[in-house]
């Protein structure tokens, strides 16, 4: 299971934020006590002498035993004298205590060489934010896809277009709820207004939640960077190579619209490059196309065309366009 680079620096931003917040409200309430109570600045200079000389004996290999347990003693004396006066002087007496918000690390964001729960969990705001921004989420999820707006059937041929969309639906819960090296990687083929973005926001959703590293994009944009990467010298290139980065590399790549983008060697290439690559490392990927799988022949080569037809499970979406639907009531 990965984490995205990018986003995990945003959390430990966002925790270096908290963090200064707590020392900025310690400063506030020092300030506070202390133009009120000049024993209480005394007593807690003392007490940082004393840390100070603590950190000391700590470094110094042939301190004594005994002196480092007088330091504590005085140390621990201090404390209470600090917590008699603040409660003399009408505070609590813990009011100077520095206390994390996350007592298993100290606000670090992490135990050991791992991730620390507070940390994963601003990661994973970190991680909504950016697929909600990127795939303009509403209340896409699996509990809101209606099967209502798909037609009983289809009246020329029969072909029992709800039933199919159930097990579409089934398929695509199923997957996000299990999601992990084993899962297939995803070709969905339908017309526009099908439902192929609404699902797979909502796999995001799940499979983000389980704190896979996910990356949503249009084909478009992908090209584009991709291209920017190859060609262009601006200087915003760390940027650019950052976002390419985590097109090969996050744990699940949501790639929609494939067919729209201008059709060039490069795109082809890019394409090739990406799918292989992807394939390659192990890593899982959910394309959305408005063309049929055998329609890809026709568009790239044979060797994109065979990977995706070979390695990618193909879901085809079926019916009328229910954004239309939606919008008539």
């Amino acid at each position: 299971m990965g984490r995205d680079g990018r986003l995990l620096s945003r959390a430990r931003e966002a925790l270096s934020d908290r963090r200064r917040g707590r020392e900025s409200e310690l400063r506030r309430r020092e300030g506070e006590v202390f133009a009120s109570s000049p024993r209480a600045r005394e007593l807690s200079r003392e007490l940082e002498s004393t840390m100070r000389e603590l950190f000391g004996s700590a470094l110094d290999s042939q301190g004594a035993q005994r002196t480092v347990e007088d330091i504590e003693s005085r140390n621990l004396a201090l404390q209470e004298a600090l917590r008699r006066e603040l409660t003399g002087a009408g505070f609590p007496a813990d009011y100077l205590d520095d206390t994390p918000y996350c007592e298993e690390c100290g606000d670090t964001g992490y135990v050991g060489a791992e991730v620390c729960g507070c940390l994963q969990a601003l990661y994973d705001i970190e991680q909504r934010e950016s697929l909600s921004s990127l795939l303009k989420l509403g209340n896409e999820g699996f509990e809101t896809f209606r099967l209502d707006l798909y037609d009983e059937r289809d009246e020329r041929t029969g072909f029992l277009i709800r039933e199919h969309m159930r097990h579409i639906l089934e398929f695509c819960r199923l997957y996000a709820d299990t999601f992990g090296d084993g899962s297939f990687n995803l070709f969905l083929s339908g017309a526009p207004g099908l439902g192929k973005t609404f699902l797979s926001a909502s796999i995001a959703r799940v499979v983000a939640g389980g704190g896979h590293s996910v990356v949503y994009d249009t084909f478009t944009s992908i090209f584009s960077r991709l291209e920017d990467e190859k060609f262009s010298k601006d200087a915003d290139m760390d940027t650019t190579r950052e976002d390419t980065r985590r097109y090969r590399e996050c744990d699940l790549l949501i790639a929609d619209d494939l067919g729209a983008e201008m059709t060039t060697s490069f795109t082809t290439a890019a394409l090739y490059e990406l799918v292989n690559t992807r394939l390659i490392t192990g890593r899982k990927t959910i394309i959305s196309s408005n063309l049929l799988p055998e329609e890809l022949y026709g568009r790239y080569s044979p060797q994109i065309a065979s990977r995706l037809e070979g390695e990618y499970r193909t879901l085809k979406f079926y019916g009328s366009d229910i954004r239309l639907k939606k919008r008539d009531g």
